[in-house]
Order: C-alpha cells, then sequence, then structure tokens
C-alpha cells in the first residue's frame, strides 16, 4: 500500500506509454503499470521508477479477450488511492475500408475505443475524484481512410472524450491529448520524415517532454475538461483547401 496518489497508464511499458509513467512517476504518482505481451518491457519499466524512488506495479490484461473492467479493481486493491487515468495502450494497423476485414475492425475498436470506455466507467465508479486523459492521435483531424479502423477509433475515442466530460463532472475531468510526429516507428525512413517535417507549420518533429508538458496542463488546470490538446506543431491545422487564389489556373 502506499499513501501517494496512482495513476494506471495502458499500454505503459514501451514508447509514449512508457514515457507517462516515468513522467507520472516523476510527479508524485504511484503508477499501475498496465501492459499485454511486453512483459519484460514492463517489468524494465517499472525497475526504472523505482530505482529512482518511485513506486510501481505491473498489471497485465490483454484488450483483444481479458474481462477489462476487472482491471481497476485490481489496481485499486494495490493502489487505493487511484486518481488518474491514462488511456494510452494503442493497437495500429492500416488499411483502406475495402482491404479491413471484420477482425481487423474489432481488434481496432477493442484496444483503441473499448478499453478506454470500459476501464473510463470502471474508474468513475470507483474514485470519489480524478482526471482521465485519453491518448488520440493528430490524425482525428483528417479523413485518411488508409488507416479506416485505427482512425474511426481514434475519432470515436475523441468524442467519448467530451461525452464522459459532461457525464463525470464534476468530480472527474476528461481531457485528450492528440500527438503528431513524435516518435514515429523506426521503419521510417529519413526521407520520409523530412517529407513529414515540410508539412509541419513549426518545421521539425515533437519530442516526448512535449507531451508531458501537455499532460502537466492538463492535470494542473482545474478549469479544463472536455478538450483534445494537439501537440503537433501545427500539422492538423495546415488545411489551407483549394481556393480562387492557389487555383494554378486562369483565376476566376
Amino acid at each position: 500500500m502506499t499513501a501517494r496518489p496512482a495513476a494506471l497508464v495502458t499500454g505503459g511499458a514501451t514508447r509514449v506509454g512508457r514515457f507517462f509513467a516515468s513522467h507520472l512517476a516523476a510527479r508524485g504518482y504511484a503508477i499501475a503499470l498496465h501492459y499485454n505481451r511486453s512483459r519484460d518491457e514492463a517489468e524494465r519499466a517499472a525497475e526504472a521508477i523505482r530505482q529512482a524512488g518511485g513506486a510501481c506495479e505491473c498489471f497485465t490484461c490483454d484488450f483483444h479477450g481479458d474481462d477489462v473492467e476487472a482491471l481497476i479493481p485490481r489496481v485499486v486493491e494495490r493502489f487505493p488511492g487511484l486518481a488518474l487515468l491514462v488511456n494510452s495502450a494503442s493497437a495500429y494497423a492500416p488499411g483502406e475500408l475495402r482491404e479491413t476485414s471484420r477482425e481487423t475492425l474489432e481488434e481496432q475498436f477493442s484496444v483503441n475505443l473499448f478499453a478506454p470506455f470500459l476501464l473510463g466507467k470502471r474508474f468513475s465508479l470507483a474514485v470519489e475524484a480524478g482526471a482521465i486523459v485519453n491518448i488520440v492521435d493528430n490524425k482525428i483531424a483528417f479523413a485518411q481512410y488508409p488507416y479506416a479502423a485505427y482512425l474511426l477509433a481514434k475519432k470515436s475515442l475523441d468524442e467519448l472524450t467530451r461525452m464522459m466530460a459532461l457525464e463525470l463532472a464534476p468530480a472527474i475531468r476528461v481531457n485528450a491529448i492528440a500527438p503528431g510526429v513524435i516518435l514515429p516507428a523506426q521503419t521510417r525512413t529519413d526521407d520520409y520524415l523530412a517529407w513529414r517535417h515540410a508539412g509541419i507549420p513549426l518545421a521539425r518533429q515533437g519530442a516526448v517532454e512535449e507531451l508531458g508538458q501537455a499532460l502537466d496542463y492538463l492535470l494542473d488546470n482545474r478549469f479544463v475538461t472536455g478538450q483534445t490538446l494537439f501537440v503537433d506543431g501545427g500539422e492538423s491545422v495546415n488545411q489551407v483547401g483549394r481556393h480562387s487564389e492557389n487555383y494554378p489556373g486562369e483565376k476566376r
């Protein structure tokens, strides 16, 4: 048991989830670090937090099939001071509508929407007050059909953020963060990244520390709820569209 406020970070073993877990531990939260298959990475992340003086325990749950709602009582039993839920776990599978199978559709929605929905529900029943932060994607600003199932699930999670904010207020504040190009896959080439940077008004890749600053803002400003904070260098607003002044032919 610990008297510290606790945070459940889903997908906390790797990438952005691991950063959030470490960042919150440095803020004084005890960390319930959720993972699915990344057991070794989860244990290493937890040990790093403990070595830095924090408290961290690992919790496994398969969002495709396990009883997702049972995760919250397990966390509360170990950390009764649970006060924050960060829905960072994500499944990512590109595919256009016509090539997306029902299995892929269900997988994407199970992890990216159903799990945050069910965890948020159970969290709201288990705590007297707290906060939920959903991690979406700056792609929600676009209609990128090559990511049909993934993007539909993330767009739905963004809408869920506002619904939950209304229903759970005033005891629980619910917000979202929409990261842009911050931790690209290792398979991305330098040419690809340069091309992506060219479409970002701030002309650079973001840093995970800037996601930490966004999370700090959402936690510290207690008059903010139902908002999605884009951390993407302005990429999501870079949509001038076609009009008479950028028409390459004769202006009319």
